[in-house]
């Protein structure tokens, strides 16, 4: 999917330059490397421990950033990724200011390298993720860069907005609720922190299934109808980071230690959402944990 470029897309998108970070070992990164860079993403934890060392660079820079200037209309979202990230919040406050009574907006911040954060370090090793205790959402977007050299995934523009779409609904059952009321519960395909993740996949793929009828202030839509591409390369993504196809990837497989859903669950729930908006995503967290399936 793709910005219109007539949208406006101006706002307030923090970047915060911390000190260089990059995956430990570079291109010579093995299997466990490759389960973290694809995890991250919709996890929202840091996987670098599998890595053998984190994240190089040392270090990162204390709380603080500038705006992100010249990210002014879709067509700026469109040619740079810092702006499709900026673009992306604009959009996203939109769509769940008219959907949530008292919305709050998160803080997004454009992580440049690593900087702190209450939930760890923030940088490319650890991928996108909601801070609850903050409200923010980090995004390294050199990141969609090591999906694409050190995996071969094509992180293409829609993944990109359902990645960052997954974290704001982390951010949703935050102010909503929900995580209280569906707390860590242990692991295992019917837990309480699969029905979350899977309902956050449900409100990312709601809020992408009507961004073409969300307008800016002058009636013009912020993004453009998805090619069938474009929705593979979503529902690809969501597979990539499903716990199944991880212990895979790792040469074992055990259920019970599911802590996010398998690669067909989170396909699932993202087109459950895009296809049939946002009535459905409670229905993760309340069905019968064999109705969770396709």
């Amino acid at each position: 999917m793709t910005f219109n470029p007539d949208a406006d897309i101006s706002g307030n998108t923090t970047r915060r330059r911390g000190r260089t970070a990059a995956i430990a070992g570079g291109a010579g990164v093995g299997v466990l490397g490759i389960i973290a860079l694809i995890a991250g993403p919709l996890l929202g934890i840091d996987l670098t421990g599998l890595l053998g060392g984190g994240t190089t660079g040392g270090g990162s820079e204390p709380a603080g950033g500038s705006a992100i200037e010249n990210c002014d209309t879709g067509a700026d979202a469109n040619a740079d990724v810092d702006c499709r990230m900026a673009g992306a919040q604009v959009a996203l406050d939109a769509f769940w200011s008219d959907n949530v009574e008292g919305y709050r907006a998160p803080e997004m911040i454009v992580v440049d390298g690593a900087t702190s954060t209450q939930c760890g370090t923030a940088s490319n090793a650890v991928g996108p993720f909601y801070c609850p205790p903050e409200e923010n959402v980090y995004v390294d977007p050199t990141f969609f860069q090591l999906m694409q050299q050190q995996f071969g995934a094509s992180a293409g523009d829609l993944a990109q907005l359902y990645i960052v779409g997954h974290e704001w609904g982390h951010h949703i059952q935050n102010i909503t609720g929900y995580m209280d009321r569906y707390p860590n519960n242990g692991t295992g395909p019917g837990s309480n922190g699969v029905r979350i993740e899977l309902q956050a996949d449900c409100y990312a793929g709601a809020w992408l299934g009507r961004m073409t009828e969300q307008t800016d202030a002058d009636g013009d839509p912020y993004l453009i109808a998805p090619t069938e591409q474009q929705i593979e390369d979503a529902l690809n993504a969501a597979s990539a980071v499903g716990d199944d196809n991880i212990q895979a990837q790792s040469g074992f497989s055990n259920p019970e230690s599911w802590t996010h859903g398998s690669s067909e669950q989170r396909q699932r729930w993202f087109a459950e959402g895009y296809q049939n908006g946002l009535g459905v995503c409670e229905q993760a967290l309340t069905l019968p944990a064999d109705q969770l399936d396709p």
